[in-house]
């Protein structure tokens, strides 16, 4: 409640001094090691990177039902002993996989398909315990940016997710008398979809955790809505080519026809529809699956093309940058697709497509940030 003043009291007095705002105060109210957290995101993003490889070569190796069952603790610890590898190798050797398809392995070759499904699990555990760690070492330091808490958390969850449905893909391929020799395709794709979103979010925080909150807060001012809208539609629409890629995958789509850009010397496969009930063969028929694939990709780049003649009129010199590269990115995936199929899918070219679809994701994801937090410029160059 104010007072009354005396009728001789002086303007300047201490009591009259009122208090003067500080500048700073958006930074000041998002305080936290941004910069640590930011690095600590990074490596994540690096094993999952690499978990997203080496789960590639998995599935390439047919390794993946190598290991029958889920043991998130007591299966980190391989076989040591003989009798334990004999008991490994039976309990593979009672799956349809190996009834159908691999007799012929003696103890040997069980172990190199068994090291490949171990490094995977295991580089699981790894992540599960890099975020647990990072997040306890910055909650516990009282280092995490305010509004941050939540979204950290979000992420450790997605992670165990990941882990409950990489086991539930498995568990569809670990039957008896059931004659399936993989896991089903769809489960594949979910746990492929899922990598990526979490490739996405790690990606988004990075972009964000880069720049101030006040920077953030003033590009946000400047906001691309088209570019913005744009960029929206076409992450999504790389997600669905990721997921319809999963499904190729899922049932070696794409070595069934190896001729471009005819499928068996027609346009459209004659075995498209070949399983019953009609369904099946979205998911399980390789030649639909693929001729969906391709058309996909025709659709996707015809879409990207549109995105990058918008992206490039851009005001801002590194926004038109990044979609630059994101048409860069695009070229080069559809080329290093076409190869992936007339090459019929080896395992090195096949590997590159899925890493370099990982690529694209993140150009696609930065172009986007960029539309909505463009970084000033000025005839010095961009500044921040």
């Amino acid at each position: 409640m104010s007072r009354k003043r005396k009728l001789f009291e002086e303007v300047g007095s201490a009591e009259a001094i009122r208090p003067v705002a500080q500048p700073g105060a958006i930074d000041q109210g998002h305080t936290g090691a941004r910069g640590a957290i930011r690095l600590w995101l990074m490596i994540l993003f690096a094993l999952v990177f690499l978990m997203i490889a080496v789960g590639g070569l998995t599935r390439l190796t047919d390794s993946g039902l190598s290991i029958t069952e889920w043991r998130p603790f007591t299966g980190a610890m391989p076989p040591t002993t003989t009798a334990e590898w004999e008991s490994e190798f039976a309990k593979y050797r009672a799956i349809d996989e190996f009834v159908i398809q691999n007799q012929w392995m003696d103890l040997d070759d069980f172990k190199v398909i068994y090291w490949w499904e171990w490094g995977h699990r295991q580089l699981g555990r790894v992540i599960g315990l890099v975020w647990a760690l990072g997040f306890s070492w910055f909650a516990v330091r009282r280092q995490i940016p305010t509004g941050w808490t939540p979204k950290l958390v979000l992420l450790g969850a997605l992670g165990g997710a990941q882990g409950a449905i990489g086991w539930w893909m498995v568990a569809s391929g670990v039957t008896q008398g059931e004659g399936m020799t993989d896991v089903a395709s769809y489960r594949l794709a979910t746990h492929l979809g899922l990598a990526f979103v979490i490739l996405g979010v790690i990606t988004w925080y990075v972009l964000h955790l880069g720049r101030s909150a006040r920077d953030l807060m003033q590009a946000r001012r400047a906001k691309e809505a088209k570019p913005w809208g744009l960029s929206t539609g076409l992450m999504h629409f790389a997600f669905l080519q990721i997921l319809i890629g999963a499904l190729v995958a899922g049932i070696d789509a794409g070595r069934s026809y190896t001729d471009w850009p005819l499928m068996g010397g027609q346009v459209f496969p004659a075995s498209a529809f070949a399983l019953d009930p009609i369904w099946r063969n979205f998911f399980e028929s390789p030649g639909l699956v693929q001729f969906i694939h391709r058309v996909t990709g025709y659709l996707l780049a015809a879409f990207a093309v549109v995105v990058w003649l918008r992206g490039r009129k851009s005001a801002h010199g590194t926004t038109r940058f990044a979609f630059n590269a994101v048409m860069a990115a695009v070229a080069l995936q559809i080329v290093i697709g076409i190869s992936t199929v007339v090459y019929g899918a080896p395992v090195h070219i096949a590997l590159v497509h899925q890493l370099m679809a990982v690529i694209l994701w993140v150009l696609i994801l930065r172009a986007r940030f960029l539309s909505g937090y463009p970084v000033a410029t000025s005839l010095r160059g961009p500044t921040t």
